[in-house]
């Protein structure tokens, strides 16, 4: 009995190993119009066995190089598209660094960190008033998204004090409306942590920052 570990390994194992055995066969045929023929045959076929390709721009061009590099570069053959450079297609892309943001209160995430600096550039009034109450009630619902006991509104206003450089408070007669978030169900959990994002940044131009 043959087993996988003792054959030939798959270049592009989307294909499967009869894709491969195809391309060998190619290879060792003499003329070349029945290589080109074979190579056409092997392209229709590989586009059945990987759909997905359909949905990319100029599908075929990347089943042509696919043909190519099973053969290992070596199937001389008329093909509609230049054959790929084999040094580039090999080449590993260059690592991306991971973004590391140093955030004092891990449970609320960086973004309560740039709403509150945003919240600190904005004039005083009754809309800084808004936006520092609606941060608070988001702090204090991402508080219990990872605790499920309940949390005291004075450590939320405690740790917007922290969190802003003493620069933000919130009025002890300020009432958070968030109440206790049932971990069990998602699909209202996150309904109501995507609503409350929304107003917030809306509040803050969070977004419009960005840009």
């Amino acid at each position: 009995m043959e087993y996988n570990t003792t054959r030939e390994r798959l270049v592009i194992p989307e294909y499967g190993r009869c894709i491969q055995q195809m391309v060998q066969e190619a290879k060792g045929l003499e003329s070349r119009e029945d290589r080109s023929k074979a190579a056409v045959t092997i392209v229709n076929a590989m586009a059945i066995l990987n759909p997905l390709l359909k949905d990319m721009t100029d599908f075929k061009h990347k089943l042509w190089d696919h043909l190519f590099i099973i053969s290992g570069f070596e199937l001389d053959c008329d093909s509609p598209y230049p054959m790929p450079d084999k040094d580039l297609t090999h080449v590993k892309p260059k690592p991306i660094a991971y973004p590391q943001k140093k955030i004092r209160l891990r449970h609320y995430g960086s973004i309560v960190e740039s709403m509150i600096r945003e919240a600190k550039l904005m004039d005083e009034g009754a809309e800084k008033e808004q936006v520092v109450e609606s941060i608070a009630n988001f702090m204090k619902m991402s508080y219990l998204t990872w605790n499920r006991d309940t949390v005291a509104d004075e450590l939320i206003r405690d740790q917007l004090k922290e969190l802003s450089g003493g620069l933000l408070s919130l009025p002890d007669e300020v009432k958070l409306a968030i109440k206790f978030v049932d971990l069990n169900d998602n699909s209202s959990r996150r309904s109501s942590i995507m609503q409350k994002n929304r107003i917030v940044k809306k509040r803050t131009g969070f977004n419009n920052r960005g840009k």
